[in-house]
């Protein structure tokens, strides 16, 4: 499933549901933080650098984004939540001339430098193993890791979360 449609007029899936995918996944947290409304012109490249990324990310089936989600923390804050199938894939696309990133991050770091704190960013990146996550959505659109890759019924993956995080590797499920 597409995590790039919206979910306000998505189709309720009912019941318990889980995300199919059971291999590593690499969660990419990204967000920016409005400290002075006024300047506009500070806070605006960045602002709309993020949609051409995504839009770039979203056309290139073999970049390694599996799916992504946009929300917003008040007036202030915007934030992502992005789902990679490694930290390779993310930190190729990060690093790659030829992609939008790239000459995005210079510029603000550029503006930065010459003094432009009217907008903050920061970003966080959790590499999660195989069988480390779990997630349950109950009468929900397709949403969060299971829009990314496929959503299934809760009983596929196991009816309890200790039953699902129970399947990494070294790990008893008796008890």
């Amino acid at each position: 499933m597409d995590a790039r449609r919206s979910t306000v007029a998505a189709k309720i899936i009912e019941g318990r549901m889980t995300a199919a995918w059971d291999r590593e996944v690499t969660v990419f947290l990204i967000g920016m933080r409005l400290n002075s409304f006024v300047r506009i012109r500070q806070w605006w490249p960045v602002f709309t650098a993020m949609p051409r990324m995504l839009r770039e990310q979203s056309r290139d089936e073999d970049s390694g984004m599996l799916g992504y989600r946009l929300l917003w923390g008040g007036p202030r804050l915007a934030y992502l939540v992005q789902y990679w199938s490694s930290p390779e894939a993310l930190h190729a696309y990060a690093s790659a001339s030829d992609k939008a990133h790239s000459p995005a991050w210079a510029a603000f770091n550029r503006r930065v430098r010459e003094g432009g704190r009217a907008v903050g960013t920061w970003h966080e990146t959790y590499v999660v193993p195989a069988g480390a996550h779990e997630a349950v959505y109950t009468n929900m659109p397709a949403f969060g890791l299971a829009a990314a890759t496929e959503v299934v019924p809760v009983g596929r993956r196991g009816e309890r979360a200790a039953d699902r995080l129970a399947k990494r590797p070294g790990v008893s499920r008796s008890a």
